[in-house]
């Protein structure tokens, strides 16, 4: 009896064992099927764009049709680069964070503070919803408030507020939840200190949340970066390097369309991919970092 109880316990661990490794081979073949399209962009990406990538395409402005066509013809790399393209990405994105930022942790602790109210309950509302408005959309309010009321004409200035209300969601989504999650305590702390309430927020509890607000921004500015089309109604694109925020510009995202139409510029297209999924993925990796840093 002892023998037959120990031979079905030994046969009960086996099989348990069995459907372990089982499941195990099962997630491991998911997961590498999941993986396999970003590894083949990424292959596809390097193996197509590395070849472009040379000082020349950083610091030089794109070249122009006849000089595509010329060094297409020649078999040769071709000339300059996407400075144009990457001086206005960092010029919009910059601008469009300096609008989106401050409003967005400002309107985020509102939420926090007023949970359950309806007013903050409509907020948190049309925050979803204009998290789910098409970009199109966006870049259409921002040529009809920007470009024909403010600039008269395409700009910078145009495109960073499209980016801008893109961004907005985001951080204040963020910034709500990043306060949910400090301790209460700390904020009874400082108003028990007689700290003013003014205080209390920028000295307490955003220094505290500093962690999540900065991944929340990093993840939005990564949102962004890589949009196209509000770029195309807001601010047409320009060849050469312009910071006048003012006049039309160009951003990495609008030369890939432009190069994908010229079938003399098609390395480009891959290269200019290539260097904006890697600022993106950097952004991603910082904002990581930092959230396992300050956490």
């Amino acid at each position: 009896m002892d023998n037959n109880a120990i031979i079905n316990t030994t046969d009960n661990s086996n099989w348990r064992e069995l459907k372990s490794k089982l499941f195990l081979g099962i997630v491991i073949l998911l997961s590498c099927i999941t993986i396999s399209p970003i590894l083949l962009i990424l292959y596809e990406l390097i193996s197509k764009g590395i070849k472009q990538i040379n000082p020349d395409f950083f610091f030089k402005v794109a070249p122009d049709t006849l000089q595509a066509m010329t060094a297409v013809r020649n078999g040769e790399i071709l000339p300059g680069g996407i400075a144009n393209g990457i001086s206005g990405t960092l010029l919009m994105v910059a601008l469009a964070a300096l609008i989106a930022i401050p409003v967005s942790i400002v309107i985020g602790i509102f939420l926090y503070e007023n949970q359950g109210k309806k007013y903050a309950n409509l907020i948190r509302t049309l925050t979803d919803i204009l998290q789910g408005v098409p970009s199109v959309v966006l870049g259409l309010i921002s040529y009809i408030w920007i470009v024909q009321g403010v600039t008269k004409g395409f700009s910078a200035l145009a495109g960073s507020v499209a980016l801008a209300i893109m961004m907005l969601p985001l951080i204040i989504r963020s910034t709500e939840e990043t306060m949910k999650m400090l301790p209460i305590s700390i904020k009874e702390a400082a108003a028990a200190l007689g700290v003013p309430y003014h205080k209390i927020i920028l000295k307490v509890m955003i220094p505290s949340g500093f962690s999540g607000l900065m991944t929340g921004i990093l993840l939005s500015i990564s949102r962004v970066i890589g949009e196209t089309a509000p770029l195309m109604l807001t601010t047409l694109g320009s060849t050469a390097i312009n910071l006048n925020i003012k006049k039309p510009t160009s951003a990495v995202p609008l030369q890939i369309w432009e190069f994908y139409n010229n079938p003399n510029m098609i390395d480009l297209v891959w290269s200019s991919s290539l260097f904006l999924l890697g600022f993106v993925l950097t952004l991603n990796i910082i904002a990581k970092r930092i959230s396992l840093r300050y956490n």
